[in-house]
């Protein structure tokens, strides 16, 4: 069973955006970056859109990231002028701005990249093709430490492209390490950050598994969930294969 992975692309294309080559020159800050804090809206959380030309990435204002807790605070003010500052392995991005209320403003960004980090990137043969991709990996919080833990667990990166989508779908070596199984072989990273988007997780293969399914290929998996087949209606059609209906 071989699906194309449909729904990855869609998944990816506002988190990668950022990492769109320039066609400039590529100096250390880059300066043409804008931001914009909107309110949550229905279930959903605050979000802060970072935009540079004509790609942008999002990133949620819920609490889960440490390095954003100062800019959490800042976006929660009252209305007036507003002056923020994300510090991550990758650089800094600082910003300013005016906020009509809590959660809703805009302003212009400064990223300041660390070049140490960009050495440790291109020793493990991920250097980035240009700084905008050290931005997105500020907003995806994409780092060494995930970059090796990947490693570790058997799905190396080929490229930073590769790290910032794992970064972007939380693809984790925790997440990894539940997916190898005997029921798929998992060596690549692009087959985990398609299963990460379709929403395969250990327990969904434990269940393939269970129902007689192993050493399944990652596209097959893939195309199993994007068609719906659960481990529930895999052993109904064994049954009605054999014959015994129950």
């Amino acid at each position: 069973m071989k699906v194309p992975y449909l729904a990855v692309g869609a998944a990816l294309l506002s988190v990668l955006a950022c990492s769109v080559p320039s066609t400039a020159a590529d100096p250390l800050v880059l300066n043409d970056i804008e931001w914009q804090a909107a309110p949550a809206k229905g279930k959903g959380e605050p979000h802060l859109q970072v935009s540079r030309r004509k790609s942008n990435s999002s990133v949620s204002i819920d609490g889960s990231r440490r390095e954003l807790a100062g800019t959490e605070a800042a976006l929660r003010g009252a209305a007036g002028p507003v002056s923020f500052t994300i510090v991550h392995a990758a650089g800094t991005l600082a910003c300013t701005g005016v906020l009509k209320a809590a959660h809703d403003g805009a302003g212009r960004c400064r990223f300041t990249a660390d070049p140490g980090f960009e050495r440790d990137l291109a020793s493990r043969g991920l250097a980035p093709e240009d700084r905008d991709d050290l931005l997105a990996m500020l907003l995806v919080d994409a780092t060494i430490e995930l970059a090796d833990g990947l490693t570790a667990a058997g799905v190396k990166p080929k490229d930073d492209g590769d790290l910032i989508a794992a970064a972007a779908l939380d693809v984790t070596p925790a997440y990894v390490r539940d997916l190898q199984s005997e029921a798929m072989t998992l060596t690549a990273i692009e087959d985990a950050i398609a299963c990460k988007a379709l929403d395969v997780d250990g327990a969904y293969l434990r269940g393939l598994a269970a129902a007689g399914y192993r050493k399944l290929s990652a596209h097959d998996v893939v195309g199993m969930k994007a068609l719906g087949v659960s481990p529930e209606y895999a052993r109904a059609m064994n049954r009605a294969a054999s014959g015994s209906g129950k």
